[in-house]
């Protein structure tokens, strides 16, 4: 069909912007068969681990064990993959503790490398945190803890060791720790589906690489996103199924992928509520027919069901940016993830609130610190990682404004350890209300500025840092991250163990 002078004219900028993108565009597709499957298998339910109190030392403490080790799963029937897991061969527990308790996560290395566990969104001590420096040999046991002093929320648990994120939680260590309040009505949850396993589902979605014996894979091509699979696994199923006994289902949403960003939504475009994402409630419903995250992100959504309904839980083709064709860096692709199917008869459900939460207010700008971070290729302002370089020292508890460009072609996302924080704006605009809350990652689409706000945490700590990094695991494992110390003063200091001396600041850095 004849080109139109405007769409001939379109495409041939598109060619000269792209040209020399093209190995990179070529080598960070998706493959290209996206592999039928039946669904019809129960989605698993991880089971809910609330730990044992212990009063032996005074105050009580809640005590949790995970153990990291080895196994086997099948994604695909009679085909074994080799797998790692908490306390069993895939995935892990869910752990649940409450706002105000002190709680100690007991981990036994049972794997033959060393490994750790980082809490991905909890506020906590840098020395509990679980980043880099945190490391388990095989064989040994770590014992963090800590007070929790946030609001509820989904949090979860993985692996940090550096340069071996993207193959550990790749083959399975990953599991959800959930927050909750004292008094849940308070804070309007308590209308919210809450019965965990029955109206309240924890959804671990990953995409998978599975090769024809049905092993894992990782894309070795060192391409611009990292591994992506076109294999989409649901709590570690593929073709699951949820069945539905109530009038509402509250689904806990975890992207848990290594590059793949999701934008999930149902066949049927039915519209549903978000009530929460990484950090906790919203301040009230927010009615949408999609969300989309990126690795780590998390959102809770409630979507009301008829009886005798089925329905798919999909992902849609995700929003890159406007700089690239929709198909490249891991777009333009639709996956099926779960089928919702709703029982002859339904429980009724409490009706949703109209109001979830009071979210305080981000520090003020205008008397925080201020810090500009611009990601690129595999670095950040210029730096790789460097396990002996703390790049800024920060106060505890001091207010932080953050600009962070991403001025790649394709996209990054920021994740900072220890704290919650507010998207203030993306290019001088207000964000879309789905990242309005409290957030511990966000996406850096191609191109763009995004502005942020948060308290450092409270924890001084000369010794033991903090990190901050892309969460594409294959741009984190090859340097894409930096690390900073909450501490009275503002010399930076060596990393614990570390035996090198600090660099320079990695934030730019002035007062407002």
């Amino acid at each position: 069909m004849p080109l139109s002078r405007r769409h001939f004219l379109r495409a041939s900028a598109a060619a000269v912007v792209l040209a020399p993108l093209a190995p990179s565009l070529a080598a960070c597709a998706a493959p290209e068969d996206v592999p039928k499957v039946e669904f019809g298998a129960k989605l698993p339910i991880p089971p809910l681990d609330a730990g044992t109190l212990d009063s032996a030392g005074g105050s009580p403490v809640r005590t949790f064990h995970l153990a990291p080790q080895a196994g086997t799963h099948e994604f695909v029937a009679g085909k074994a993959a080799d797998t790692m897991g908490y306390n069993g061969a895939y995935l892990g527990p869910t752990l649940r503790a409450s706002r105000g308790e002190k709680v100690r996560v007991v981990v036994e290395n049972r794997l033959t490398e060393e490994t750790t566990v980082h809490f991905h969104g909890v506020q906590l001590p840098a020395a509990a945190d679980g980043g880099p420096h945190a490391m388990i040999a095989a064989g040994a046991t770590a014992s963090p803890e800590w007070m929790f002093d946030q609001p509820a929320a989904t949090l979860w648990y993985h692996p940090h060791p550096h340069g071996n994120t993207e193959k550990q939680v790749g083959l399975g260590l990953a599991g959800m720790f959930l927050v909750d309040e004292p008094a849940p009505a308070a804070w309007g949850a308590a209308a919210l589906p809450h019965e965990y396993g029955v109206d309240d589902i924890p959804l671990i979605v990953q995409d998978r690489r599975l090769d024809p014996s049905g092993k894992i894979t990782f894309d070795p091509s060192g391409n611009s996103i990292g591994t992506l699979g076109n294999s989409i696994a649901a709590n570690g199923v593929l073709g699951a199924v949820l069945p539905v006994t109530t009038q509402r289902v509250r689904l806990r949403i975890l992207n848990a992928s290594a590059g793949r960003w999701f934008r999930f939504g149902f066949a049927d475009h039915r519209r549903f509520h978000m009530v929460a994402s990484d950090g906790g409630l919203l301040a009230a419903p927010l009615e949408l027919d999609a969300v989309q995250l990126s690795p780590a992100e998390r959102a809770e959504i409630i979507v009301e069901m008829a009886p005798g309904e089925s329905v798919m839980l999909k992902s849609f083709a995700p929003d890159l940016g406007r700089v690239n064709p929709a198909d490249a860096f891991g777009g333009g692709r639709e996956f099926d993830v779960v089928r919702l199917d709703a029982g002859a008869t339904l429980t009724p459900s409490a009706a949703l609130p109209a109001a979830l939460a009071e979210l305080a207010a981000p520090p003020d700008t205008r008397v925080a610190t201020s810090r500009s971070f611009t990601f690129s290729g595999r670095q950040i302002n210029g730096k790789t990682m460097d396990m002996n370089r703390i790049d800024f020292t920060a106060a505890p508890g001091g207010a932080e404004v953050w600009y962070v460009d991403n001025v790649n072609a394709f996209q990054h996302n920021l994740h900072i350890h220890g704290v919650q924080f507010r998207l203030l704006d993306i290019d001088g605009a207000a964000p879309p209300p789905e990242r309005a809350g409290w957030k511990d990652t966000i996406p850096l689409m191609p191109r763009e500025r995004n502005r942020l706000a948060f308290r450092m945490p409270k924890y001084a700590d000369a010794q033991h840092p903090y990190m901050f990094h892309c969460h594409l695991l294959t741009h984190e494992d090859q340097g894409m991250m930096g690390q900073f110390v909450v501490a009275d003063g503002s010399a930076p200091a060596a990393a614990a163990g570390a035996g090198g001396s600090a660099g320079a600041g990695t934030g730019s850095q002035h007062a407002h």
